[in-house]
């Protein structure tokens, strides 16, 4: 025991054959001391956005602990003023998930093959910004562009703006905190003049932005496995989807906020997953 267990703190990626061929044992008899005396199993490793420094998660940890802290002086409240905005690419073909192309099989069936198939130049950026319960605004970019500083302002003074004032005339009184990366002096300069204040939000941090683990992923699933042949067919089925999710009530990203602050507190920073 003692000799596996030193092969395993040199090397955990060891598998049972090479330590047997080290310890000069049986495979079966490392296999029993690694899984039952030793209470080990093998673990994959997770697939991470960033390898986070120590300073990085200590920024994650402050804006976590700042943003609770406001929660719990403010409740509700502080949730319902929150806009949270980003973009991302809209694809006339997105993969399916692996649970979304799983078939129930007999045991003794083959799996069935898929091909990957390659990504195509048709895309759209869209801008999307939403609240604790509602998609209040969507905007397509032009086709093979990028969302510039210049073109967030637009959207935030052209369509953002307006869109609350009629859908959430509460919001707009008691004035927007709105979340979004990278923002810059021109963006700032037009937040300020509408009284809106913007909400810190630490680098390299998709599981602590609620469009990346709430909104995106909810608005790509029906459509993936499914081919779009032009940028309006599209952008058509995104306006559908919104509408559906809108209808369902099924957007939570804003509401569970608060968990995924304590759970990277808790985590030291680290990311977190599984909430």
């Amino acid at each position: 025991m003692v000799i596996v267990s030193t092969l395993l703190e040199d090397d955990r990626r060891k598998s049972c054959e090479e330590m047997a061929h080290e310890a000069n044992m049986s495979t079966t008899s490392v296999f029993r001391i690694v899984t039952q005396t030793l209470q080990k199993r093998k673990v994959a490793g997770k697939w991470v956005p960033h390898q986070l420094s120590q300073e990085q998660k200590a920024a994650r940890m402050r804006v976590a602990e700042k943003l609770l802290r406001r929660y719990e002086a403010e409740g509700e409240q502080f949730l319902n003023r929150i806009v949270a905005t980003d973009e991302t690419w809209i694809r006339d073909f997105e993969r399916q998930l692996k649970s979304q192309s799983s078939q129930w099989k007999h045991a003794t069936s083959p799996r069935p093959n898929k091909c990957r198939r390659q990504q195509s130049k048709v895309k759209l950026m869209m801008i999307m910004a939403y609240d604790k319960n509602i998609a209040i605004a969507t905007d397509r970019a032009p086709p093979e562009s990028i969302v510039t500083a210049a073109y967030y302002r637009k959207f935030l003074q052209d369509v953002l703006r307006p869109k609350i004032r009629q859908k959430k005339s509460a919001m707009f009184a008691a004035g927007v905190l709105i979340l979004h990366d990278n923002v810059s002096g021109a963006i700032s300069e037009i937040l300020e003049k509408y009284g809106w204040q913007v909400l810190p939000h630490p680098p390299y941090s998709p599981d602590m932005s609620p469009p990346d683990f709430d909104l995106f992923p909810k608005l790509k699933k029906p459509l993936r496995g499914k081919l779009f042949r032009s940028i309006e067919e599209v952008s058509n089925k995104v306006t559908r989807v919104i509408r559906s999710i809108n209808n369902e009530g099924v957007l939570t990203g804003i509401k569970d906020w608060p968990k995924r602050w304590t759970a990277v507190i808790k985590r030291n920073g680290d990311y977190i997953e599984g909430l």
